[in-house]
């Protein structure tokens, strides 16, 4: 099977890195536009994106008496814009400055009939730059920018799956764009602590909004400068005390001090016999030590996995 359509393929970190900072930016300037087209819902929950099968979506959005969306399409590497009174654009994904990608994109919009302001700095990153001005980070791999996609598009069935196992409150399946990874949280139903903030180029208070309530959280990131390799993560906040030495599965899972979450290597999953299940055994046994240390409970939270729903 060729990397381009397999299941889960090598995603090496050096070898993709500049397209990574491309697309994260990328992916900002149109999460920026939801942001600023949707209702602000609890968590950020508003911001995200949705895996598709062919990238990704902001799903519909309002302008005016009309909707539009803009899909991220991985297959053909473009951007489609499409608005609810016919109107379509298509932006091709191709190596460009961010600069370049922006103009794109606001000219398209304004050429249909949809203009969007965003703030242009970019969110959570150390390099601020804004996107406007951003002519360095100009890359665009086609086969690792769809290997990286088609990552995000297993790893959120699976999340689902794990997903359906809880009855009490849970997010979406989504990829937010700030900190470009995947991600599912599950809720205790009870308030946290305030967040002690320190997001790079994040205001305090959206942190402290989005753990207002004690998380548990997982997804797939595909790296950056304190694990420069692809990974999934699992965390608890308030991080309960005897957490990071919890006995979780499998045995190539381990507690990252600077990360201050379990991870479990990518390549780790995508060469065992059956990654799936060894996900799902690390998504589980994260949470369970979780959940356990905090207190949460458990009976009235989690779906019963012997009598499930019933049939339909």
């Amino acid at each position: 099977m060729s990397s381009d359509t397999e299941q889960w393929p090598a995603l090496p970190f050096e070898a993709w890195k500049d397209t990574y900072n491309s697309l994260h930016r990328w992916t900002q300037i149109v999460g920026k536009i939801r942001l600023k087209q949707t209702p602000w819902i609890n968590h950020s929950w508003h911001v995200t994106l949705f895996p598709t099968s062919r990238g990704l979506t902001t799903s519909a959005m309002r302008h005016g008496r009309r909707t539009f969306q803009i899909d991220f399409d991985f297959l053909d590497h473009r951007l489609l814009i499409q608005s609810s009174d016919g109107g379509q654009a298509t932006i091709l994904l191709t190596a460009r400055p961010v600069a370049d990608f922006y103009a794109a994109v606001m000219n398209k919009l304004d050429e249909l009939g949809l203009p969007v302001h965003i703030h242009t700095k970019p969110n959570e990153l150390e390099d601020a730059t804004p996107f406007n001005e951003d002519e360095t980070h100009a890359a665009y791999d086609p086969e690792y920018a769809t290997r990286w996609w088609r990552i995000v598009a297993e790893s959120a069935c699976v999340l689902q799956q794990f997903r359906a196992r809880f009855w009490g409150k849970t997010s979406p399946v989504h990829f937010f764009w700030g900190s470009f990874d995947l991600a599912l949280t599950r809720f205790s139903g009870r308030r946290a602590p305030p967040h002690p903030g320190g997001v790079p180029n994040l205001p305090d208070w959206v942190a402290r909004e989005a753990y207002s309530h004690e998380v548990s959280s997982c997804g797939f990131w595909p790296g950056g400068d304190a694990a420069p390799f692809p990974l999934f993560y699992a965390y608890a906040y308030p991080e309960p005390e005897g957490y990071r030495s919890a006995p979780v599965r499998p045995s190539a899972a381990t507690y990252h001090a600077g990360l201050r979450e379990f991870v479990l290597p990518y390549d780790e999953m995508r060469r065992a016999k059956s990654p799936e299940t060894v996900l799902l055994e690390f998504l589980q046994s994260t949470y369970e030590a979780a959940a356990e240390l905090n207190s949460w409970d458990r009976a009235a939270l989690e779906r019963n996995q012997e009598t499930g729903l019933g049939e339909r």
